[in-house]
């Protein structure tokens, strides 16, 4: 009985949670979050005002106005005072969640922002569960037949795919697959999120026909990433003794592979995973211009052109925290995963 309670306060002390050192690990990665937090808050605010152009003469529309209504232009948007009342004042709000209004949109950044999000969170968020599928069991099937002629062409392929601009290849499928070329008729819409005047599932079947070439380019660039790391993992497990003692009790390979490489490889794809997961609720600007998808990184593409400095600047903001949000909920379930890290 007392070796039996040893030996429970012993795993108990080992436990992420009951270690002493794990909660100095989380305060640090926590602190660590809210100083580049800050950094892309200082970061924000003076990056985007290096933007050649005037914000208040853009709004016009070249229109001809005079001295005295771009100056109460400027005093309505606080672009009259001197640039450090511009940027603590900025700090403050940013700090208690209000991100400015819209120079062009006249409404508030978070107001714009959240009407937006839905759209991005559905485009980027159905590849995301596609290209993370894709890429993981490609990679797993790769590393345990690697140096086979199917490891070779996935590898080779997904090389390929990883290494073209997401921009041109939504361009090519447009030309292909959206207008047509020779004797392939175009299939797809060629751009924005529905064709207008459908409801119910109609609707939903327009949204999903408008979603199929953006999502292609989306998985075909980015499944690269999580086969290569997914493979890479598993071929550091491959030689391991634990591995070949499995085997030796008979087991199938394909056992093997799941029930005790794959698992003990995971950390560096759980890592992929989370970073991938925050520029999913960040949105691919690129693909989302090239596409006219009504999502965040088409409206910041749209704010860079005014330059919009309040939703620009919020539009960072928002894509960097949720990367940096991601990132850190990954440091936090590392220990979970292995018990050394932390430690």
């Amino acid at each position: 009985m007392v070796s039996d309670a040893v030996s429970a306060q012993a795993a108990k002390a080992r436990r992420p949670g009951h270690d002493a050192a794990y909660p100095r690990y989380v305060a640090g990665k926590l602190g660590g979050a809210l100083v580049s937090l800050l950094a892309v808050l200082v970061t924000g605010f003076f990056l985007f005002r290096m933007i050649p152009g005037d914000p208040v003469k853009t709004m016009t529309g070249g229109r001809p106005i005079s001295a005295a209504q771009l100056a109460e232009y400027r005093k309505e948007f606080g672009l009259d005072l001197p640039l450090w009342e511009q940027f603590t004042d900025y700090c403050g709000k940013a700090l208690t969640g209000d991100l400015g209004t819209s120079y062009q949109f006249r409404t508030p950044v978070i107001d714009k922002i959240t009407e937006a999000l839905p759209n991005t969170l559905l485009l980027t968020g159905t590849a995301f569960v596609l290209y993370t599928a894709l890429g993981m069991f490609l990679g797993t099937r790769s590393a345990w037949r690697h140096g086979r002629l199917g490891d070779r062409l996935n590898t080779g392929l997904a090389l390929t795919l990883y290494s073209v601009p997401s921009f041109w290849l939504g361009l090519l499928l447009i030309i292909v697959f959206g207008v047509g070329l020779g004797p392939v008729p175009g299939l797809f819409p060629t751009g924005g999120m529905e064709s207008g005047g459908k409801e119910g599932f109609s609707y939903v079947i327009d949204v999903a026909h408008h979603l199929v070439l953006p999502v292609l380019t989306l998985v075909a660039v980015e499944y690269g990433q999580t086969l290569l790391v997914t493979r890479s993992a598993l071929l550091d497990e491959m030689g391991s003794d634990y591995l070949t003692t499995a085997r030796a009790k008979g087991l199938r390979d394909d056992l093997v592979r799941r029930r005790h490489a794959v698992p003990n490889a995971l950390l560096p794809t759980v890592t992929l995973v989370f970073v991938n997961l925050g520029r999913t609720v960040a949105g691919v600007i690129l693909v989302e211009t090239v596409f006219s998808w009504p999502g965040l990184g088409g409206l910041f593409y749209q704010a860079l052109s005014v330059p919009d400095l309040p939703l620009v600047q919020g539009l960072f903001l928002f894509f960097a925290s949720a990367v940096i949000v991601m990132n850190t909920l990954a440091d936090l379930l590392y220990p979970l995963l292995d018990p050394r890290v932390g430690r």
